[in-house]
């Protein structure tokens, strides 16, 4: 056994914040596993991350004392405990071939054509004003239009919505700011009136929306599998959150990155074939979510040492993916890398839902910028959106003169 005291990481140290990746390469350097928060290991290298994000002697589900650590005291603290990410078989394996059906396929290749024109609608006017901010003009509106479309929030709602979507973001943190915490209760008891309402309505009248197809698939089942109301609610809420939060990262990373490598770019509109390796490129090289967390129900073997039950791994998907041992030359962006087996949308049971629909909003937004943009340059300095847990900015100012 390892006798010598691990690296200490401080996810909330500025350096962190602003820049994780050299701190990453240390961790990976010392061994793979840090020490982290209370009762907290922290997992750095990819042949770990791998296999830990399937081990079945890890769990999802924490106990309503770690919420309360975490966040507080509220509302959000009984949205955890229901909602898909948190839970594990047999209530995920349930939760998810129910969510499944309603997030099929067919409902995501039938918002293609209304992501395309979504996107002409947010940047024909940008290429005209010769410029535009890729968060609040692009990565923020499109997205979040788009999940309200796809669970069928009526676009009279919009508005109201998308600050409480902001406001629940910060209830996803592995450990919420005392000063967040209030706006991250408040969005969720907002949030479960209103979309409770509008579950109400389809309920009376099905439509073609997400909620509808819950619904639908719900009803269909045997009653022990069914969702309860509250159920469908919360996780309707999760899906929402979820549709937006990490596609939005992912287009705004995207058009900064491709700001500071203009040979990556000029590779680009050379090449647009090479638009589905570039985004998940940008997955890797700057994963919108960074970590992800599970509790250890049996002990585990990770860098030479046993991590205790009780115990929380940190596994570090960001680390994971720019891990020498598995990714040549990782530090450098290349939009043609193949093969690339990031971890950027998780893995094993939990693997991301929603991984299809934020590719082709990624391909649709950057591919809309190739076409008609003759020229994309920085237009100031980039504004990070400090954060443990997502890789995000507040600006990124675009010149498309």
């Amino acid at each position: 056994m390892n006798s010598e005291l691990p690296l200490k990481f401080d996810s909330r140290d500025p350096a962190v914040l602003s820049d994780p990746y050299p701190i990453y390469e240390e961790l990976r350097s010392s061994g793979g596993l840090s020490r982290g928060g209370p009762g907290q290991w922290v997992v750095s290298r990819y042949d770990d991350v791998a296999p830990l994000l399937r081990d079945r002697r890890l769990s999802h589900e924490y106990p309503p004392e770690y919420h309360e650590f975490s966040i507080g005291d509220g509302p959000a603290n009984s949205f955890f405990q229901r909602i898909i990410l948190d839970r594990d078989a047999p209530d995920h394996t349930r939760l998810r071939r129910l969510m499944a059906k309603a997030f099929s396929p067919r409902l995501v290749q039938r918002m293609h054509d209304y992501i395309e024109r979504q996107v002409d609608e947010l940047l024909a006017p940008a290429l005209e004003r010769g410029s535009f901010d890729a968060v609040t003009g692009l990565a923020f509106p499109l997205p979040v239009t788009v999940v309200c479309e796809l669970v069928g929030i009526p676009s009279v709602d919009r508005d109201l919505v998308r600050p409480r979507a902001i406001d629940l973001a910060k209830a996803f943190a592995l450990y919420v700011a005392k000063e967040d915490r209030e706006a991250a209760h408040e969005a969720v008891a907002w949030l479960r009136a209103y979309i409770a309402g509008l579950l109400a309505e389809r309920r009376a009248a099905l439509g073609d929306d997400l909620l509808s197809q819950m619904i639908t698939a719900e009803v269909a089942e045997e009653p022990g599998a069914r969702l309860s109301g509250e159920e469908i609610v919360d996780n309707v809420i999760f899906l929402f959150f979820a549709g937006f939060e990490t596609t939005t990262n992912l287009i705004a990373t995207s058009v900064a990155a491709l700001l500071r490598h203009p040979a990556e770019l000029a590779r680009l509109r050379h090449d647009p074939g090479l638009l589905p390796t570039a985004v998940d490129e940008f997955l890797r090289y700057d994963a919108p979510i960074q970590a992800t967390a599970r509790l250890v129900k049996e002990p585990v073997q990770v860098g030479g040492r046993t991590v205790r039950p009780g115990r929380v791994l940190v596994l570090l998907l960001g680390s994971a993916n720019h891990d020498e041992r598995r990714f040549p030359d990782p530090e450098r962006l290349d939009v043609g890398r193949t093969p690339n087996a990031h971890l950027s949308f998780g893995g094993g049971a939990h693997h991301c839902l929603g991984a299809g629909l934020a590719r082709i909003e990624g391909q649709a937004a950057l591919g809309w910028l190739l076409r008609n943009a003759p020229a994309l340059e920085a237009a100031g300095d980039v504004v990070r959106r400090p954060s443990v847990t997502f890789r995000s900015y507040r600006s990124v100012p675009v010149s498309l003169r």
